[in-house]
């Protein structure tokens, strides 16, 4: 019996252990796995040939990390100075990556390739951020640096998207025909930095490099230059250049035949400014044609009270013979009536309207809006300035001031950005510039902070430029 006892003792035992050892790996298998979140980049362990090396003879370099690695746009990425002829390969295999150059490199020369954020670690794409690989042909690194800032001449503001371009080749039309010397990005305040640049006289440039060909071919780009050579030297000043697109990048135009088989029934079709009945007080009436008018009489329409009887107003037909716009001393609060005869026009396509339209609208109240006080101070920095008022990225208003005080009775209520404009010419409007000419564009410069203008409500503002 004790023997029983004994051995129904020792299996209970072995049992419990047996369980235990199970419930201790069912817990491991269902333990959570992970941790915090790998936010550290790749770390350089070793370049061959190393990096700053002088009398450089092959034509590859490897870089070693403490991980995994991958290259991701790299065309976007990787800058080389002095420009290649002909890009190199760029490769990454498990903890390396390698350059293969594919150009013959220029005796007594200093390459630099910045990886921007190129590389980065294979788990969380953290990038390895301004990291240049640096080599010279010669006895020297160069050590010359130029830097500076480059905004958007009609906005004053940055865009991070252009390239700014360095050129050996003096001549006007270079940056028309070849590549650069020298190239830098720009970060995302505007500003650029060329490092290992070599002594000399030089040609400097922006451009947005749509094509990627780095040239300055195509007037819609936005483009800039300087007014004269760049003599790099120890103590060369910074550059401020200004961008510009010479003309406007439009789309073309839908054909005749499109516009017709949009429109079968022939009928004359427009859209109003009108919102829900709704007009404002500061603008004019317009109605927007899909297709451009012939023989338009601006007799046939009317401005009128409730009653039909005449207002006098302002008809006319904009330039591109789309928009009729009605001008008139709006007062608040007040129904007024647009009425159309039906032999007001007919559009080029031969269309006209069936029959006579009125369209009914009422004036906003004045106290929907808001008056706007703003006090500048040095404005006289400033020869011809142009306050100039912008919303959704859009200018929306724009005054010639000429003092350092500036009063709206009625404005939109909104939130607004400012910028002023110098307008060399007095014609009230921004004027890009002339490359062909040497003539740089009109330049605006932005207010950082926003205003917010509320209705019925007197807003004001201290500016300082």
């Amino acid at each position: 019996m004790k023997i029983f006892n004994s051995i129904v003792f020792l299996a209970a035992i072995v049992l419990y252990y047996l369980l235990s050892i199970l419930g201790s790996g069912c817990a491991q298998i269902g333990m959570p796995l992970g941790g915090p979140r790998d936010t550290t980049p790749p770390v350089l362990l070793k370049s061959t040939p190393p990096n700053g090396m002088i009398h450089f003879t092959g034509n590859r370099a490897i870089f070693t990390f403490d991980e995994y690695v991958h290259i991701q746009d790299v065309q976007k990425n990787l800058l080389i100075n002095p420009v290649p002829n002909i890009v190199p390969n760029v490769t990454s295999k498990l903890k390396t990556v390698s350059i293969k150059m594919r150009d013959t490199l220029q005796p007594n020369t200093t390459y630099s390739f910045d990886f921007g954020n190129a590389i980065q670690d294979i788990n969380e794409n953290n990038p390895l951020r301004n990291f240049t690989y640096v080599f010279s042909t010669g006895n020297y690194i160069d050590s010359l640096q130029l830097h500076g800032k480059v905004v958007l001449a009609e906005t004053g503001k940055p865009d991070s998207t252009l390239l700014v371009l360095l050129y050996k080749n003096l001549g006007d039309s270079a940056v028309y025909k070849e590549k650069p010397k020298y190239v830098a990005s720009l970060d995302s305040s505007g500003h650029y930095y060329f490092k290992y640049l070599a002594a000399g006289t030089y040609h400097l440039f922006a451009l947005k490099d749509e094509s990627g060909q780095k040239m300055y071919n195509n007037p819609s780009q936005l483009f800039a230059f300087a007014d004269s050579a760049v003599h790099i030297t120890k103590t060369v000043e910074p550059i401020e250049l200004f961008a510009y697109a010479e003309k406007e990048n439009t789309k073309p135009a839908a054909s005749s035949s499109g516009a017709q088989a949009k429109n079968p029934d022939k009928i004359l079709k427009y859209t109003s400014s009108v919102s829900s009945g709704s007009q404002d007080l500061l603008t004019p009436l317009t109605l927007t044609f899909f297709t451009p008018l012939k023989d338009f009489d601006s007799s046939k329409i009317k401005l009128t009270d409730t009653l039909y009887n005449p207002i006098a107003a302002a008809i006319s037909l904009d330039s591109t013979k789309k928009i009729i716009i009605v001008k008139t001393p709006w007062e608040e609060d007040l129904d007024y009536r647009l009425v159309i005869d039906t032999a007001f026009a007919v559009d080029t396509l031969g269309d006209k309207l069936k029959k006579a339209d009125t369209i009914h609208l009422k004036t906003k109240r004045e106290r929907e809006y808001g008056s706007l006080k703003l006090n500048f101070k040095n404005l006289g920095k400033i020869k011809h300035p142009v306050l100039q008022f912008v919303k959704n990225n859009e200018l929306v208003d724009s005054f010639k001031i000429s003092s350092p005080t500036f009063n709206v009775k009625l404005f939109e209520p909104g939130e607004y950005e400012l910028r002023i404009l110098d307008d060399e010419n007095d014609n009230g409007t921004w004027d890009p510039g002339s490359y062909h000419l040497l003539k740089q564009p009109e330049k605006a410069t932005a207010i950082p902070k926003k205003i917010s203008i509320r209705a019925d409500w007197g807003n004001e503002y201290d500016i300082e430029l």
